[in-house]
Formats: C-alpha cells, sequence, structure tokens
C-alpha cells in the first residue's frame, strides 16, 4: 500500500509564523515613519530611537542572565519595545529619557511578569506613561513652531505690517496664554487648549491683535491644508507621530504579511470618528466637519491603533472581544482628548483596556461544542 496516513497531535498546520519573524517585520513596518522622521527633524530622531531600542536589548539581556534564563534578544521583541516607547516621545527630549523609558519598559513591564507572553499590558505604552507621570513637561512639549499655524500667522497684518517676528515678539506681552499655544504645542494641545474658556476670552477682546490671533487659530487648526500637514507629517509631536502617511504604509504591509487583524484598528479608529463627530465642537469656534478627520489624524492614534493595540499578548483572542477592546480603545481616547487633563488619550486608553482583556475574553470566549450546563 503506497499511501500512509499520519497520525501526530495538534497543531496539524502550520505557516511558518515565528515570534522573530512577526517582531522583525513589525519593525519593518515603522521604518516609513522613522524615515520621515528624520527628514523633518533631523538624524537626532534616528539617534533616540537607537538609543531606546539599545537600552530595552541591553535591559531584557541583564535581566534574562540574571534570572539565569536563556536570553532570547535575537527576537526582535525587545527592539521593538524599545522602539515603540522612542516613538513616543518628541525629537527635541534629552538622550536620557528614551533610554530610562525603555529600561522601564522592560524591566517593570515585561520581565517582572516573567517574560514575552506574560505581560498584562503593553510594554513601551507602560514606560511612556511613567515617564509622562515623572516628566511630564518633556514629554509633552513639542516643536521649537507648530508649523501648521505658521502659514496663517505670516500672512497676517497688524497695522499695516505683514511680519511673522513682530506677532511672535508681541504675543508674549498681549496674550502670553496664545503665545505659549502656537509656539510649543501640538495640534491636539492646540485643540485641548481652545477648550478653555478662559483662554477663548483672553484671545475674543476687541484688541486688533487678539482678533487677528482668533481668526487665524480658530479658522487654521480644522482646515484642509492643517489635514494635509498632519497626513504627510511637518507637525510637532512625538517621533512616530509624524507622518500619518508613513504610518498607513507600514500597517498596509503587516495587513498585507497578515501580522496583524483589521478588526481593531477598523474599530478603533471608527469609534474615535463617530464620537468626535457629535461631541467634538469646541464652544466659541462653532464646528468643523473636519473635526473628525482632525482627530484620527492628529497624535498617536494611527500608531495606537495599528501597532499597539494589536499587540497578540495583551489584546483579547477572540473576533467578538476584539471589537469590543478596540471601541473601548476609542472611547477612553475621546473622554481623555475631550475631558482629560491630557490632550491626548490613546496610550492610558489602550493600557486601561490591556487590563480589561482578560474578562472580555471570559464574556466573549464561545462555549466547547456539546458541554452541557450544570
Amino acid at each position: 500500500m503506497k499511501d500512509k496516513f499520519i497520525v501526530s497531535p495538534a497543531p496539524h498546520l502550520h505557516d511558518r509564523t515565528s515570534i522573530p519573524n512577526v517582531m522583525w517585520n513589525v519593525v519593518i513596518a515603522l521604518l516609513p515613519a522613522l524615515v520621515f522622521a528624520v527628514y523633518y527633524w533631523g538624524w537626532r530622531s534616528l539617534w533616540l530611537t537607537l538609543l531606546g531600542a539599545l537600552s530595552a536589548v541591553l535591559t531584557e539581556a541583564l535581566i534574562q542572565k540574571l534570572r539565569k534564563v536563556p536570553i532570547t534578544i535575537s527576537d526582535g521583541s525587545a527592539f521593538l519595545t524599545g522602539m515603540l516607547l522612542s516613538y513616543n516621545i518628541s525629537a527635541n527630549s534629552p538622550w536620557w529619557l528614551p533610554v530610562l523609558g525603555a529600561a522601564f519598559a522592560i524591566a517593570v513591564g515585561k520581565q517582572v511578569f516573567g517574560g514575552l507572553g506574560n505581560n498584562p499590558v503593553n510594554p513601551a505604552l507602560l514606560g511612556r506613561a511613567f515617564l509622562l507621570a515623572s516628566w511630564p513637561s518633556l514629554m509633552t512639549s513639542g516643536d521649537t513652531w507648530i508649523k501648521t499655524l505658521s502659514r496663517p500667522f505670516s500672512q497676517a497684518s497688524i497695522n499695516g505690517i505683514s511680519n511673522l517676528d513682530l506677532i511672535h515678539q508681541n504675543l508674549q506681552t498681549v496674550a502670553p496664554k496664545a503665545y505659549d499655544l502656537v509656539t510649543s504645542a501640538t495640534p491636539l494641545k492646540v485643540a485641548q487648549t481652545l477648550r478653555d474658556s478662559s483662554f477663548v476670552n483672553t484671545i475674543t477682546s476687541s484688541d486688533s491683535l487678539n482678533s487677528v490671533i482668533s481668526n487665524n487659530i480658530f479658522t487654521s487648526l480644522f482646515d484642509l491644508g492643517t489635514l494635509q500637514q498632519l497626513f504627510w507629517g511637518n507637525v510637532g509631536g512625538c517621533i512616530g507621530e509624524v507622518s500619518v502617511f508613513a504610518l498607513l504604509l507600514g500597517a498596509a504591509y503587516l495587513l498585507w504579511k497578515n501580522i496583524i487583524e483589521w478588526r481593531i484598528p477598523l474599530f478603533y479608529i471608527g469609534t474615535v470618528f463617530v464620537l468626535t463627530f457629535f461631541l467634538g465642537g469646541i464652544k466659541g469656534t462653532g464646528y468643523s466637519l473636519m473635526l473628525p478627520f482632525f482627530h484620527i489624524f492628529a497624535g498617536g492614534l494611527m500608531l495606537g491603533a495599528f501597532f499597539m493595540a494589536t499587540d497578540y499578548t495583551t489584546s483579547p483572542l477572540t473576533k467578538k472581544g476584539r471589537v469590543i477592546y478596540a471601541i473601548g480603545c476609542g472611547l477612553m481616547t475621546v473622554i481623555i482628548r475631550l475631558w482629560g487633563g491630557y490632550p491626548e488619550g490613546v496610550s492610558y486608553s489602550i493600557l486601561f483596556m490591556n487590563v480589561m482583556t482578560p474578562l472580555i475574553d471570559k464574556i466573549t470566549m464561545p462555549k466547547a461544542f456539546g458541554r452541557i450546563k450544570k
């Protein structure tokens, strides 16, 4: 008999997917964003990213050696954690910030729970939360001059003089809150400040300079030009948030390689879009149909939805659970952005839903066929 039947234990099918294969492919998918960051902000973006990745790898190797377990730094998981941590800081951060954050992410967010596959929350986001709690001013500072607003301000005219430097100098004394806003803020920080009633009262007075500020801020933040800059890059923010286009290139690569699933990004981004469409209006400035697009393009939503919320260990196993998880991430993100103390809510929303993952899995796990309820 020529044909033979081989019986073996499950799993019976293998697609040659491995941990190193997954991790290094995600690293490859993150490279377009790094290229855009270097183009817009210089080589310091690359330097900080490498420092974070190297710190994570060395921390993991040291702890595994002390634990007397096999050293697994070649699988790429530690390198990816350090890279993602660095993507969550701005390009003008001090060199020690990604080093310390990546070390904390690996030591406290991963190795203390037993290593890869045992961590309850995303280590990179835990490291970011640690840095944000310890050095909030360094973590929330944007680029030196927010380029999103520089174009309309440069066209403004005061007493017949069109001069950006003149506005820049006078803002410090006439409207210091407005000066702080346009010189050291990310787009989301601008949107958050516009919800501050005291700020709105400051810039809507009869003073000619404040009138110029009011008109330009309100009309330029949510226009098509701003969305184009957010999509291609050239805005203040973190290294990994520089370009929506670059992140979508990486996301398309991961979807093509079947490394991430579409449900979490789609329902996460979709929830933010729908909620900001109905709730995102800013008092005193009217409503813009561009607001939902602004919220999905600005900040770390794309980075979080495609590269962090989809983490295998900390996201639900079931398809229904992933939908619930993603909607929860979107809901928490909008709540923090619109009413919270921080302008960005992606990191904390994902961390919160990471903790909820075991409960979501328990609720949505299908019952075994033939099981009888007691």
